[in-house]
């Protein structure tokens, strides 16, 4: 008599495999779930920071003058003594101003203090960027320069932008005056 060995597998090894395999496959079906979820969020910090930059060459392309550009001898003053309305930090004066509406903010003060939740262009038209705010603040760069830049002659500008899933984003610039004052 031949004795033959049956080769195969049990029940109970079939039954253990599948466990192994459904636990197996559960853990990549939760990893590419996070995978897929953390996707998006390179599209939403690179939409802040176009946001932000945008922001940031909006304001640092207006005047920084001594003089506030309503008022006549804003191209010939040489100091802030010189002018009918001096533009200070913030803008007493310039209440009415407004990003997009009129009259427009006409100096980098102007910007000091303002926000808006759901981006606007600047004639105040929704972008489509709802889920998006911004604020900015302007104030003097007191000792960020050499002796050789007094501080009364240049702003700091911080730019935060937050987006979805609190995405934020912070860009700091700077507006030096320079001759000549002109707007």
């Amino acid at each position: 008599m031949c004795s033959r060995r049956e080769r195969g597998l049990s029940l109970i090894e079939v039954v253990v495999f599948i466990v192994v395999l459904g636990v197996g496959l559960a853990g990549m079906a939760i990893l590419y779930n996070q995978l897929t979820l953390a996707s998006v969020d390179p599209l939403v910090r690179k939409q802040a920071v176009a946001i932000a930059n945008s922001l940031m060459e909006e304001i640092q392309l207006r005047p920084f003058t001594y003089c506030d550009p309503d008022d006549p001898l804003v191209f010939t003053a040489a100091n802030p003594g010189a002018c009918g309305i001096q533009e200070v930090i913030p803008p007493p004066n310039e209440e009415a101003e407004t990003r997009s509406g009129a009259p427009r903010f006409d100096n980098v003060n102007d910007y000091n203090t303002f926000s808006m939740a759901g981006i606007l262009d600047v004639n105040g038209t929704p972008v489509g960027l709802g889920g998006y705010s911004a604020a900015v603040t302007v104030i003097p760069a007191g000792g960020d320069f050499p002796a050789a830049v007094p501080a009364a002659e240049a702003l700091h500008i911080t730019v935060t932008v937050t987006g979805l899933a609190n995405v934020s984003v912070v860009l700091q610039g700077y507006r030096l005056r320079y001759a000549p004052n002109a707007p």
